[in-house]
Parts: structure tokens; C-alpha cells; sequence
């Protein structure tokens, strides 16, 4: 196997992204897939030279180049190749997730890699390949696949051209962009194995302060169209955080038989429904969440969690490193090379009541 092949595998890994099943097949499609996405990808100045690339692709690449130098002047994020590419996959995802949980529990099963230890998905590039696997897991479980519009190989395909821009996030409103590209490089400066919450919620830590600093600089139809996105997802992720917390009550209840709680359950996720219904009611035909809502169950509302459970923690932290990104950076590492015992403890006492944050993640 080349150089690059190794080098890409070895990356995937870390991402936690691979395809088809289990063993050396699942790998070879995870080294293939992304070879694909990293040969589909071109500079940025190709694509704006480009005669036959439409004018509005361009416009987004150029304000794509200005969230990307804005990442390393004002936020202190990496100064690589990354994002300076741009790949049409001619797809409507990067890659698609499965995530699994017992049907009394909102803890994820987990999946281990070599390099990104254990983490609570499997990524897979075909869509297909992600809902055979589904249906291969235990029928107890429940499960769900969703569509996933970026990930990170963590720094380590720089040296081949970096993580690229997609077609998948490109179309985004101007904050949701940066947030996004925030995001992904969050990834390279901080990635501890083993450890879901604590990579999540420190990258969406760092898009949520950065796609505030952007925004603040943007013009006024940029936080329009933002707010009118940003409102929804708030109104959303505080009615699926709500229901998370309800069903986590039912689960922890030692009290209660099965039979009761799995009742109690179908009641929850039956108010869930009729709550969407009503918020969607009032967004314009907007229909963005509607798959969420379909697929709902505690596999999808987990892996959601995951995602801010320790942003207030980590805000915190932000603010008591004077609101330096630097020196922020400096301190989150320290915290990824305690046990996770430690560090968990050490959140806990940034945010005592770290619970979920104003917003969560992208669903």
C-alpha cells in the first residue's frame, strides 16, 4: 500500500469516518472515499478562474477565503492547508452517521479506532453502506443515520492539501459558515481519544465564539439571514433538549418497572412530535428539521447531547483566560492531558450546572 493510502487511512481514523462493513474491507472504503473527496477537490483560485464556475459558487469560495484568514488573525486558529480547496461531491452529505442506543437509555453504543479511540458513530461515504450496517445491529437497539456535512482528519492530511470546502456547507448563510469552518479547525488543535463530549463541545465552543466575532463584523443582511437560521435552531434544540432531559428522568427512575417507562416514553416522544408541529408552524414552510423528527429516538437525541455538554464549561474557561483564544487553546490542553476522570471533574467545576448551552449542534 502507497505512502498516501497509509497516511489517509491513518486519518480517517482519527476522524472516526469509514465505509462498508467490518474489517479490511470497512477500512479500503474509508481509504477509498476519501481519496475520492481529495481528488474531486481543487485550489480555490482554480475555481474563481474558472469560466464555467457560476457566479454565485464564486462569491461564496471568496467570503469562504475570508472566514479562513479571519480563522487565524482574530482566532487563533491553525494556518494550514485546510479550506483553501474546494470539492463538489456531487452529494448532498460528506458522510453519513450511525449511532445506536439501548431503548431505555441515552447512552450511545461505541465503535474504537486506532487513532481516535473510542467514539459513539460510525461514519461511512455511502449512504447505502451506512443503512446496511444499521440494519445489521442488534434489533433492540435503536438506531439512526444521518447525514453528516463536514468532519475533520484532524490535521493529519494537511500535507496532501488539507481538509477541503464542500459543496455540502458551502450554500450555508454567511455565519453558519464560518461557524462550520470554526469548527473543523477547532478539531486540529484539540482532539483527545476516548473522549466524544469533550472534542464536541470544545469545537462548537469555538464556532460559537468565533461565529459571533464574524458576525459582528459582517454586514447587516448577514445577520439577517443568520438570525432568521439561527432563530429556528434555538427554538428547535431547546424543544429536543427538553425532551432529552424528560426521557433522561424516565430512564434514571429506579422506581419504575419497563413496561411503565417504555409508556411513559411513547408519551414524551408523542408530545415531542406535537410540539415540532406547532414550532414549524410558524417558520414559513421552513422543513429543514422534519428528518430529525422522523428519525427521532434516543440514538439521535444522544448524539445530539454530545455536542454541548461542556460548552458552558468551556465558555467559562474562555472567559477566565481573559477571552484570549491563545491562551484558551493552551488551557484546553492541559485539561485533554488529564484522565478524563480529572478533566471531567474540572468541568464540572468551570460550569456546575453544565447542562446543554443556548443551542446545540447541527442536527
Amino acid at each position: 500500500m502507497s505512502k498516501l493510502l497509509v497516511l489517509t487511512l491513518v486519518a480517517l481514523l482519527g476522524a472516526g469516518c469509514a465505509s462498508n462493513t467490518t474489517g479490511v474491507g470497512y477500512y479500503w472504503q474509508s481509504v477509498t472515499g476519501h481519496l475520492q473527496l481529495m481528488k474531486a477537490a481543487r485550489p480555490v483560485d482554480d475555481w474563481l478562474a474558472d469560466e464555467a464556475a457560476p457566479s454565485l459558487l464564486k462569491q461564496r469560495l471568496q467570503n469562504a477565503r475570508r472566514i479562513r484568514a479571519f480563522a487565524v488573525s482574530e482566532l487563533a486558529l491553525p494556518d494550514n492547508n485546510s479550506y483553501h480547496r474546494y470539492a463538489d461531491l456531487q452529494r448532498r452529505a460528506a458522510v453519513y452517521n450511525v449511532v445506536a442506543a439501548p431503548a431505555l437509555s441515552l447512552t450511545l453504543e461505541t465503535w474504537c479506532f486506532p487513532v481516535a479511540g473510542c467514539v459513539g458513530y460510525r461514519g461511512y461515504f455511502a449512504e447505502t453502506d451506512a443503512r446496511a450496517f444499521a440494519d445489521s445491529l442488534d434489533p433492540q437497539l435503536e438506531v439512526a443515520v444521518y447525514p453528516v456535512q463536514a468532519y475533520s482528519t484532524l490535521g493529519w492530511m494537511n500535507w496532501a492539501g488539507g481538509d477541503p470546502l464542500l459543496n455540502t456547507f458551502i450554500t450555508y448563510p454567511e455565519g453558519e459558515l464560518a461557524r462550520i469552518v470554526f469548527h473543523e479547525l477547532a478539531h486540529q488543535v484539540v482532539y483527545v481519544q476516548n473522549d466524544t463530549a469533550f472534542n464536541e463541545s470544545f469545537a462548537t465552543t469555538v464556532e460559537r465564539l468565533g461565529g459571533a466575532r464574524w458576525l459582528a463584523r459582517s454586514n447587516d443582511q448577514a445577520r439577517a439571514d443568520y438570525a432568521t437560521f439561527d432563530n429556528r435552531r434555538r427554538a428547535f434544540r431547546a424543544l429536543t433538549r427538553a425532551t432529552r432531559e424528560r426521557l433522561k428522568a424516565i430512564y434514571e427512575d429506579a422506581e419504575l418497572p419497563d413496561n411503565t417507562k417504555l409508556q411513559r416514553k411513547a408519551v414524551v416522544m408523542n408530545d415531542f412530535r406535537q410540539r415540532y408541529a406547532e414550532l414549524k408552524a410558524g417558520w414559513n414552510g421552513y422543513a429543514g428539521y422534519d428528518p430529525f423528527v422522523a428519525r427521532a429516538n434516543n440514538a439521535s437525541f444522544a448524539a445530539q447531547a454530545a455536542y454541548d455538554e461542556w460548552v458552558p464549561a468551556f465558555a467559562a474557561l474562555f472567559e477566565r483566560e481573559g477571552r484570549d483564544f491563545a491562551r484558551f487553546y493552551d488551557a484546553v490542553r492541559a485539561l485533554a492531558r488529564q484522565p478524563k476522570d480529572e478533566r471531567q471533574a474540572a468541568l464540572r467545576e468551570l460550569a456546575p450546572t453544565a447542562l446543554a448551552a443556548s443551542d446545540t449542534p447541527r442536527p
